[in-house]
């Protein structure tokens, strides 16, 4: 006999997976849109108000922004996407393997935004042990419908049941069922877009969330030659620059902002004693920009940068310390074969 879900996430016996399972509604927690937009708007106020200036890396993935990182991913000069597939491509089956540990996994991903990578673990997951309930956690609603309607069709035994929900914020999960362990994913290398106290404290969140036998698997990029980095951060092809500059047209959508985004260019920089790269918005000439909806004024001088992203790239060895710090066993490690990425695996224990 086969098994499916039905609209309760309960696994059942009957007929085929494909013909049984009904769609989950993205679930969007309690004022979760409410507070995301209060966010965005502080984020924006206090980030344009400080000296220097700064906007949060958060804020770039409004819808337009979520389809352009899905085009920097495509670049030439993008290696880190590719690279984190082709170990998840090689290595998928034994992470899933350790993480369930001889239980079944229910999986969770923090950020998931297109999922792409994704399908290779879950594939894994349900080649391992059939069904799988898949819980992709981010703050972009279009981006979840998306890929929960791409991911269905590919993968039919996976159950897709998206939460719009701020991560960074404390995580609310459902308890998963006896005999069954969660699996939470944080690739991509996120966890560097965070100053070294925050990342700590996001780690030290999704520990909390967590129950022994459950398990994290973290994507860091590490430290590289800045020729290599320079280029992934500043592509010829001018994406990263569009996805940079969009913050600026989201800023003039949601709140009536007058920003020329033409009057602002692009600038990465490697910041070897801090071990990131930084990404900021240069203004081109001395300019005065009102945000009616915020009731604010910002003056800019020429050259003047709004901080955008921090990038740390992390030395070997590095992520499993951190791992130690927030409440994780190490588990295991996994790096390519030019030792530029390192996806690894913490346990509660």
């Amino acid at each position: 006999m086969a098994v499916f879900w039905n609209s309760t996430r309960e696994i059942v016996t009957g007929g085929a997976v494909a013909a049984s399972k009904k769609r989950m509604a993205i679930t969007v927690l309690p004022i979760a849109e409410a507070r995301i937009s209060e966010r965005v708007a502080t984020a924006v106020r206090n980030g344009l108000a400080s000296s220097p200036k700064r906007l949060p890396p958060w804020l770039f993935y409004d819808e337009a922004g979520s389809r352009l990182f899905e085009q920097i991913t495509e670049i030439p000069e993008y290696y880190l996407t590719r690279t984190e597939r082709a170990i998840l491509s090689a290595d998928a089956g034994a992470m899933i393997a350790r993480a369930a540990a001889g239980e079944r996994l229910r999986i969770t991903e923090l950020g998931a935004g297109s999922a792409d990578k994704t399908r290779l673990l879950l594939a894994a997951a349900v080649r391992r042990q059939g069904p799988v309930i898949y819980e992709p956690v981010d703050v972009s609603a279009t981006a979840l419908a998306e890929a929960q309607v791409r991911l269905e069709r590919e993968l039919p035994d996976v159950m897709v049941a998206p939460q719009v929900m701020d991560y960074t914020e404390g995580l609310a999960l459902d308890r998963p069922a006896p005999g069954e362990r969660r699996l939470v994913l944080y690739i991509g290398s996120s966890i560097g877009n965070f100053e070294p106290e925050e990342s700590a404290q996001v780690l030290r969140g999704i520990r909390a969330a967590l129950s022994p036998g459950d398990s994290l698997l973290l994507g860091v990029d590490l430290v590289k030659s800045p020729d290599i980095l320079l280029a992934a951060y500043d592509d010829a092809e001018g994406v990263t620059a569009s996805f940079n500059g969009n913050l600026l047209v989201r800023i003039n959508r949601e709140f009536g902002a007058d920003f020329d985004t033409t009057a602002f260019a692009h600038r990465a920089v490697w910041n070897a004693s801090a071990s990131r790269m930084e990404i900021y918005l240069k203004s081109c000439k001395a300019q005065t920009v009102q945000i009616p909806a915020l009731d604010m004024t910002v003056e800019f001088g020429r050259c003047e940068c709004i901080h955008t992203e921090n990038s740390y790239k992390y030395q070997p060895g590095q992520a499993e310390s951190m791992l130690v710090d927030a409440g994780f066993m190490p588990n295991a490690t996994w790096n390519d074969r030019r030792g530029w990425f390192a996806v690894c695996l913490g346990r509660v224990e």
